[in-house]
């Protein structure tokens, strides 16, 4: 299997135990004393999402976004995974919105209310060699979701959340585009994150030659069963 789980990893056993909660949330009925993490926050068959609560860098909320697979970092993916990513952004943007809510969303969560302005929302990946001192977990591909002010940083921590090691999910996006298409979608687009390309998460999704002959690598998304 690609991308399967290691050994070792303490994101692959965050995942691994989001998983075992999924199914007791669902059995909850005949196993109503049955205890859950409220750290987690969502999960489906690309993701598990959960609440960042022992080293947060905001203190209005900070959520890890893992994949579920062991991808080692963002040179895994490709311009097929840009409906993943797409997902991933918006799946982050709705849980920062909903954190604050009387009722937080439970590891069963599936469809997020619409976010709320997002001004403030920083959606995105530290990138190699840098990495964050206390979540010092470097090959395990995950994505961090925070509201502005990172009002919780030392100075040494702020280097990985920083534009010097910060790649923010809208700009990976936006260059995965251009580089398969001849649109400026990163730099050529006023308003990038309100740009009518973005109304498309397939977008640049699909690579082809000039003869019309497609050149698709297949995405790490986990197939839809109910599309086949």
């Amino acid at each position: 299997m690609a991308f399967a789980p290691k050994a070792g990893c303490p994101m692959c056993g965050t995942v691994a135990n989001a998983a075992a909660a999924v199914q007791t949330v669902r059995s909850s009925t005949s196993h109503p004393n049955v205890h859950v993490s409220p750290d987690v926050l969502w999960r489906d068959d690309n993701f598990t999402a959960y609440r960042e609560s022992m080293n947060p860098v905001s203190s209005k909320g900070h959520i890890i976004i893992a994949f579920n697979l062991h991808v080692p970092s963002l040179y895994a993916l490709s311009s097929s995974d840009l409906p993943l990513l797409v997902t991933l952004r918006d799946h982050a943007k709705r849980l920062l919105s909903s954190i604050s809510s009387p009722t937080p969303p439970g590891p069963g969560y599936t469809s997020p209310i619409p976010a709320r302005k997002d001004d403030h929302f920083r959606v995105g990946f530290i990138t190699a060699p840098f990495r964050d001192s206390k979540i010092p977990i470097t090959d395990h591909l995950h994505a961090h979701a925070y509201v502005a002010p990172a009002d919780q940083l030392g100075w040494w921590r702020s280097v990985a959340y920083s534009s010097i090691a910060w790649y923010a999910i809208d700009d990976l996006i936006a260059e995965i585009r251009e580089s398969v298409s001849n649109n400026r979608v990163k730099s050529g687009y006023e308003s990038r994150t309100n740009a009518p390309i973005d109304f498309v998460p397939d977008a640049g999704a699909r690579t082809g030659f000039a003869n019309g002959n497609e050149h698709i690598i297949p995405s790490i998304a986990a197939c839809d069963t109910e599309l086949g």
